[in-house]
């Protein structure tokens, strides 16, 4: 008897490319998907670290994302998070396939900040600043490409040699990329924050008027991204208001600022002023992982 497939990592980047992960995030949300009815991720913690489980169900579809998170891998040479996507078909709850959970995370999470990018920043936003060096980084500037015309890129990485491999990473693309200090959030058009961070990466005074910054990093209530400055200014869009309010750090350290939702942001209901910068801030929820697992699935039945 045959099990379910496994698709790995290549398999998942080759069935659902950048864009169309993008458009079947945003198709989801305009078709009514509610992010509130997500059930709580569950966190485990586990001498190396923590167990993360992640459940979510549709009507055609159903999967759970199994994560571990090893701080201490770094010194292994090892992937400090790994995982295992388990998708499951919506009526019998048969197993339908397995997928690599990293890479559809490093898929899912940039397909929705682009999401958010494309109804936050203005049509001609072309400078980009990425902070961090690692696989969230590249993805979202690969996400930033498709939904805006990105011409120049600046990454300020924590360690010198990194950044150096990163920015030559980039520029072997042919996407013209320089090293940058934090600082240079002052002539950013779009900021995408993808660092395991717990302290503020710059001083949100510095970000202009009508920039837009995507805080990915972190889904703790004592970590954050961007500083109560930022968030007190900004026109600020989260997936869901209560998992902002209990997860998000950089939400949670600056209470009372209104919080628009993402499902409002693409269905038009979110007022967006020109006068101030605009933020979205992410924590990862399941539903993003079952709508591209079930893309990535309906991909592979199309061409089996």
């Amino acid at each position: 008897m045959t099990g379910p497939p496994f698709l790995d990592s290549a398999a998942v980047h080759r069935l659902l490319p950048m864009h169309a992960a993008i458009d079947a995030i945003e198709a989801a949300l305009r078709a009514g998907l509610d992010p509130e009815a997500d059930p709580p991720r569950s966190i485990v913690d586990v001498r190396a670290g923590q167990i993360l489980a992640m459940p979510s169900a549709s009507a055609t579809y159903a999967g759970i994302k199994v994560v571990t998170v090893a701080p201490g891998n770094a010194e292994r040479d090892l992937p400090r998070v790994q995982g295992v996507y388990v998708l499951f078909d919506g009526e019998t709850l048969a197993p339908l396939a397995l997928l690599d959970g990293i890479a559809l995370t490093s898929l899912r999470t940039p397909a929705v900040s682009a999401v958010a990018v494309k109804h936050l920043a203005p049509g001609d936003a072309g400078r980009l600043l990425v902070f961090g060096t690692g696989p969230q980084a590249w993805g979202h500037i690969e996400a930033m490409l498709c939904v805006r015309p990105i011409d120049r890129i600046d990454v300020a990485g924590r360690r010198t040699e990194h950044t150096t491999r990163f920015v030559d990473r980039c520029n072997a693309a042919g996407l013209p990329t320089d090293a940058a200090s934090p600082d240079a959030v002052v002539e950013a058009d779009i900021v995408c924050c993808c660092t395991t961070s717990r302290e503020p990466l710059f001083d949100g005074r510095l970000v202009g008027n009508g920039a837009t910054v995507v805080a990915v990093g972190s889904h703790e209530p004592d970590a954050r991204e961007v500083d109560a400055s930022l968030v007190q200014r900004a026109t600020v869009v989260v997936e869901a208001r209560s998992v902002a309010r209990r997860e998000a750090g950089d939400i949670v350290q600056a209470p009372g600022v209104p919080l628009a939702t993402l499902d409002e942001l693409v269905r038009g209901t979110v007022a967006v002023p020109p006068d101030r910068p605009r933020l979205f801030k992410s924590t990862g929820m399941a539903w993003e992982d079952l709508v591209a697992a079930s893309a990535v699935y309906e991909a592979f039945r199309a061409r089996s």
